[in-house]
């Protein structure tokens, strides 16, 4: 993949929760109090073009620490959302969150880093983990 024209530098060592990303990337992408995406499927929507990116979607980000971020946001940062989410989600969605919320337990299947790597491909822009 050609290299995009506008750089975005997430400094992962200030990520240690979901919440924390969502601020970091904001700030990174719009400067202080910079909004872009307070959940998953708002990060997804912003990563399709404007929302302080340009709209042309030629851009593309720079991930610096990422082990650390990485590591804050594995297995103990995933079942506490999967806990946040099965309280909030529609009642015919609890037996999946709750499958979901048993293996992150155990630590089995994606993390919430993994989340948020697959959305960045799934958005098909460009993603450098440093």
């Amino acid at each position: 993949m050609s290299h995009s024209n506008a750089v975005y530098v997430i400094d992962g060592r200030r990520i240690r929760s979901l919440e924390d990303f969502f601020c970091v990337v904001g700030e990174t992408v719009s400067g202080p109090g910079g909004y872009f995406g307070r959940n998953l499927d708002a990060f997804a929507d912003c990563l399709t073009g404007g929302y302080g990116t340009p709209d042309d979607g030629k851009f593309r980000f720079v991930w610096q620490y990422s082990s650390e971020s990485r590591s804050a946001l594995g297995y103990a940062e995933t079942v506490r959302q999967l806990e946040i989410r099965f309280e909030q989600c529609h009642p015919d969605n609890k037996a999946r969150v709750r499958r979901e919320l048993d293996r992150a337990i155990a630590a089995e299947g994606p993390t919430v880093f993994d989340w948020l790597v697959d959305i960045f491909e799934f958005r098909n822009v460009e993603l450098e983990l440093q």
